[in-house]
């Protein structure tokens, strides 16, 4: 069973994710912030990732603690439910087009947590929400997660769908970095022996 359960909470923030690796992409996510909670539930979808997040925060200073506490405690659930990570594909990569916007994600489950995020808003906010969190979610879900993660705006002027093309592209590489490879399900995809 590929699956997790993490509990944080800090002064800011009470966050509680569980995720199943092997499911089927349903999603319960409640954050109090909307259109976060919208594109945690693309991710989930598009993984094929059940998950379940709950995150009370300190929304009246602003979203940025709940959602970066959300991608620490996300990062670390994918982190502890993938092992030592037997049987991975590793990779991932995934080229997705969304009306205006074209998004280009390449992942690494590497234990080598990096992150290059170029995707260029032209708008600082989707209604209420700061476009520069979309990054700062991504930087904590890498962080934590041990993955060396490249995500790239290729063109789009409108944000809601940039951002939406982002969550989309990374949810699919990491289906596919998470998958078990039927050629290898006994190794680990690593000359060094571990990751």
């Amino acid at each position: 069973m590929r699956t997790a359960k993490i509990t944080r909470t800090t002064a800011e923030t009470s966050i509680e994710v569980e995720i199943d690796l092997d499911g089927t992409g349903a999603y319960d996510n409640q954050t109090g912030i909307g259109f976060f909670d919208h594109m945690l539930d693309q991710l989930s979808r598009h993984a094929l990732i059940d998950m379940r997040v709950r995150a009370k925060g300190d929304l009246h200073i602003d979203d940025h603690h709940t959602v970066e506490d959300t991608g620490i405690a996300l990062g670390q659930a994918l982190k502890q439910a993938l092992g030592d990570k037997t049987g991975i594909r590793r990779y991932g990569s995934c080229h997705l087009a969304m009306d205006d916007a074209q998004v280009r994600c390449a992942l690494d489950l590497s234990a080598r947590p990096f992150l290059i995020c170029n995707l260029g808003f032209r708008s600082g906010k989707i209604g209420s929400f700061d476009t520069d969190l979309v990054q700062e979610f991504f930087q904590a879900l890498a962080t934590h997660g041990g993955i060396t993660l490249h995500v790239d705006c290729l063109h789009g002027h409108n944000a809601h769908h940039v951002a939406e093309a982002a969550f989309k592209s990374v949810a699919r590489a990491l289906r596919e970095a998470v998958e078990p490879d039927p050629r290898r399900s006994d190794a680990i995809p690593s000359t060094k022996g571990a990751l």
